[in-house]
């Protein structure tokens, strides 16, 4: 009767008691359906927290962080997520699968900020998409493809993805470096670095490898010290910024153990990676969350307490992006951007 505007009759009709439908309504039952006649399913008194699906655990900091803007980003994280691709160009070319995209009949354009990115305006059987199962194209949201710009690998660098998970970053850092120098993939998860390693194959990349660590303090880490040009830290978060895409994690309270405990455990993995991060070298650390704890905050307490660092502003490494996002650290929003939430700040370790 909200959502679809159904009388009270009609919603009788519904509740039957034949073989596939509900038990007829008792009643009460049908007292209430009168009460509901010419309701909405947004109610006046709703709060902008009910109305905009935004959780308990999340709202202050969310408002802290958006201000005036709340209800927008809000919103825009209630709409259906874009389908982004990345084009591996060790075997394609942008050109080249947005012509064959085009042959299938789908709508799909160049993405305006990152360079590799493919939008797809529509939603399809990606089977049909060849360049999926050859390597030629992984599915990326912008945002991730831009994180991955942001730390600059180059050919013949040393560079840890120090949470890979099942590998999107590594392959786009992979290619970056044209397959030249090496890539270490660090995860506690064993089944997503083995999907880390399929995945490199496919694309062709062989300048990678897996590493299973057993905790953010692996012995491994010591041994390795001062030894990347390039580590990223792409830290286990709340995903607030893709509720759009995992609409059920927005009622899912981080960790079990709170937020609190998350950015404990953020703050941990931060000190350990940096270890790893030669003189001159650089440490960028990512999230797909929109909260300022996990965020500015992060990066503020670790830089206090590792002077040997320091943040790198935007605009000296990445202007083009510096033109669509305000301060210093990259900060991404479905409403602003487009893309999925995401943040990342450049520090780089003194010479």
């Amino acid at each position: 009767m909200l959502a679809e505007g159904k009388t009270p009759q009609q919603v009788k009709r519904l509740f039957n008691g034949a073989k596939f439908a509900p038990a007829a309504l008792t009643d009460r039952e049908y007292a209430l359906a009168g009460k509901l006649l010419g309701g909405t399913i947004v109610h006046p008194d709703m709060s902008d927290e009910v109305r905009l699906e935004c959780p308990p655990w999340a709202a202050e900091a969310l408002r802290r962080r958006f201000g005036k803007a709340f209800e927008a980003e809000m919103a825009a994280t209630l709409l259906p997520p874009p389908l982004d691709l990345r084009v591996n160009p060790i075997k394609s070319t942008r050109a080249a699968v947005l012509q064959e995209l085009k042959s299938l009949g789908l709508e799909a354009e160049a993405t305006s900020l990152a360079p590799q990115g493919i939008r797809v305006g529509e939603r399809f059987s990606l089977a049909r998409l060849k360049g999926l199962k050859t390597g030629e194209v992984e599915i990326q949201d912008e945002g991730s493809q831009l994180v991955a710009q942001l730390i600059d690998a180059r050919p013949g660098d040393r560079v840890a993805d120090f949470c890979a998970g099942a590998g999107g970053k590594t392959l786009a850092l992979s290619a970056q470096m044209a397959g030249k120098g090496h890539i270490v993939a660090c995860d506690v998860n064993e089944a997503r670095l083995k999907r880390c390693a399929e995945r490199l194959r496919r694309a062709g990349l062989h300048n990678a490898e897996t590493r299973l660590l057993t905790s953010e303090t692996d012995k491994w880490i010591k041994r390795r010290k001062g030894s990347f040009d390039r580590v990223l830290v792409d830290a286990p978060c709340s995903g607030t910024g893709t509720w759009r895409r995992n609409p059920d994690a927005r009622w899912r309270a981080p960790e079990e153990k709170g937020l609190e405990h998350l950015v404990s455990l953020q703050a941990r993995i931060l000190a350990s990676a940096a270890r790893l991060v030669k003189p001159g070298g650089r440490l960028v650390y990512a999230t797909c969350s929109m909260l300022p704890e996990e965020n500015e905050d992060q990066v503020t307490t670790f830089l206090a307490a590792n002077p040997a660092f320091r943040l790198i502003p935007l605009r000296e490494t990445a202007p083009q992006l510096a033109e669509v996002n305000t301060g210093d650290t990259l900060s991404l929003t479905p409403a602003r951007h487009g893309t999925d939430g995401f943040f990342a700040a450049i520090l780089q370790r003194e010479a």
